[in-house]
């Protein structure tokens, strides 16, 4: 049986994942029919990702501080 708990632990991290792919393609899509440049390309993932960017880091800082206190 499934509960709430293990739900929020493995699924959200799996779909919220495959959601921020989601996203980079859609900006990666963007950036190529906007016909930008490296330059447009790069302020175009900098500018729309850092939320993504956030997420990732959450998980990294986690991981270290549960590390840590082991």
């Amino acid at each position: 049986m499934i509960t709430d708990e293990m739900l929020t632990t493995y699924a959200l991290p799996v779909l919220l994942t495959g959601l921020m792919l989601y996203m980079a393609f859609i900006v990666y899509r963007l950036g190529m029919d906007s016909r930008a440049g490296k330059w447009g390309m790069f302020v175009l993932f900098i500018g729309l990702m850092v939320g993504v960017l956030g997420f990732a880091l959450k998980f990294v800082i986690t991981y270290f501080m549960d590390f840590s206190l082991s």
